[in-house]
């Protein structure tokens, strides 16, 4: 059975007509969904998808080491 990533209520659609990349909403709360995955099905909201492409996923803590490494090269010199 496959289940809304947002409000885990079940959606009503043939698990083996389903295609990676396919778009689905949730009747319950009307989530524009995505299959990310056909086997297992796995769906994730359009929201998250948009939000890996604007940069968003990235770890700012990570930019913050690399430039603490920078700064003790510089100090070293």
């Amino acid at each position: 059975m496959v289940t809304c990533p947002k409000c885990d209520s079940p959606i009503d659609v043939e698990e083996e007509d389903l295609d990676e990349g396919d778009v689905l909403s949730c009747d319950e709360c009307g989530a524009s969904l995505s299959v990310a995955s056909v086997n297992p099905v796995e769906l994730e909201t359009e929201d998250d998808e948009d939000e890996d492409e604007d940069g968003y996923g990235y770890d700012e803590d990570d930019d913050e080491e690399e430039d603490e490494e920078e700064e003790e090269e510089e100090d070293w010199h």
